[in-house]
């Protein structure tokens, strides 16, 4: 990784804005039954930061069959000039993605199911920040809503990238940030897949906060901060928690 990008991600880190860690500790062999998806992943990982290899699930154009593949995170157009464009692409609002230039094109027909089991966001505290980690029921894997570019560098090499959808928080999230990853039931997968679907209406319709009663939260250890940190004591409880705005859902 470059200098310029570490620089920008401890710029990040002292202003989160985004959803710019996740998690994803599965196999490949459940990922493929899961999703009934076959292909390449990346290895489990459980401190996922922007500009590295992400598990992506696309499908084909010309047949219902979907694949797995390793894309960077950071969606690079496929008319941009050079690849630091990604490190200000990891994310896309829901709001505008269908009018932004980075992603109204692959809006319309190159998305993709980004899985995970966990992400995180960090809640001011004082002059310092704590790190929270996101499940679905209890830790079960979940999809973002995604999508993808091709962009040729100089060499002549095809990169492939993505990005993550974002929208407002649920009740879960309101307290600790203003925006939270899409993700998507499993009902709106095939159609949200599809690339001969072109109707962005319908697809931006699925861009809502998830059902928070079906989530939890709980503080992890401010070892996730950094992206060398990458093992099982990045997502381990710091304490149990519920707050009073999870204790109001169940």
């Amino acid at each position: 990784m470059s200098m310029r990008w570490f620089q920008s991600l401890r710029r990040s880190e002292r202003d989160w804005r985004m959803c710019g860690r996740f998690r994803l500790t599965r196999s490949q062999k459940y990922l493929e039954e899961h999703f009934l998806a076959y292909g390449e992943v990346a290895r489990p990982r459980y401190n996922i930061a922007p500009s590295q290899p992400v598990t992506t699930i696309r499908q084909d154009a010309s047949k219902p069959v979907r694949t797995l593949s390793t894309m960077r995170w950071g969606l690079v157009p496929s008319w941009a000039k050079d690849m630091s464009m990604g490190y200000k692409t990891i994310n896309a609002r829901a709001e505008t993605v269908a009018t932004t230039a980075s992603f109204r094109e692959p809006f319309k027909s190159q998305r993709c199911l980004i899985p995970a089991d966990g992400f995180y966001e960090w809640q001011r505290n004082g002059k310092g920040k704590q790190p929270y980690c996101f499940e679905v029921h209890d830790s079960e894997v979940f999809a973002f809503a995604g999508l993808w570019d091709k962009w040729k560098n100089p060499e002549g090499e095809i990169i492939e990238s993505c990005t993550i959808l974002t929208t407002t928080p649920n009740a879960l999230l309101s307290d600790i940030h203003d925006r939270m990853p899409v993700i998507l039931r499993a009902d709106n997968y095939d159609l949200w897949l599809d690339p001969g679907f072109r109707n962005t209406g319908t697809v931006s319709a699925m861009l809502i906060p998830f059902d928070p009663t079906v989530m939890r939260r709980y503080p992890v250890s401010t070892r996730i901060n950094s992206v060398e940190n990458d093992d099982a004591d990045c997502a381990r409880p710091t304490q149990d928690e519920v707050s009073p705005t999870q204790a109001r859902l169940f």
